[in-house]
């Protein structure tokens, strides 16, 4: 199934309801650890609780007024113009469509408006990872280090940076 931008909406508010999406739609991926699942869930309710404050902005996409697809980024303190990309997911059954590249394009769009020049992505080495490495190569980041068994014994952390 392919991404349609007429027929999928992106939107920057966040409501009560996302934390569960957000929840569903990482567990479909198969690739985070529960802990970081948590962590994801946790970021929509910062957010919820403390508004634009919290440092976390966020991007949805809808289909038919459910939630396919998220991302998380936000400034990195005490520099001048660096953001973290925290998340990027997308439902199971609509992975490869397109819409994750969308969803970067959107979110490198927003920071620039907020002027920022950096986006720093962190991702795991274990094989499953992959494909998302070379997503990332793909939309023009760059590997930029490496931390050895960062997540644990054989899973390094992988640090992409692009600049805008």
């Amino acid at each position: 199934m392919g991404f349609d931008r007429n027929e999928v909406r992106i939107r920057e508010d966040v409501r009560k309801e996302d934390a569960a999406a957000v929840r569903r739609i990482t567990e479909s991926s198969g690739f985070f650890y529960p802990e970081e699942i948590d962590t994801a869930v946790e970021l929509v309710e910062e957010r919820l609780a403390k508004g634009i404050g919290s440092g976390y902005h966020f991007l949805f996409a809808e289909e038919d007024g459910r939630t396919i697809g998220y991302a998380c980024f936000g400034p990195i303190a005490c520099t001048k113009s660096s953001w973290d990309f925290f998340w990027l997911a997308v439902d199971e059954m609509r992975r490869g469509s397109g819409l994750g590249t969308r969803l970067v394009e959107m979110v490198e769009d927003k920071i620039r408006e907020h002027g920022g020049t950096r986006v720093y992505i962190e991702t795991s080495s274990r094989p499953l990872y992959d494909p998302t490495r070379a997503f990332y190569l793909a939309r023009g980041y760059k590997e930029e280090g490496r931390l050895t068994d960062y997540y644990g014994p054989g899973d390094s952390k992988v640090d992409y940076v692009k600049v805008l």
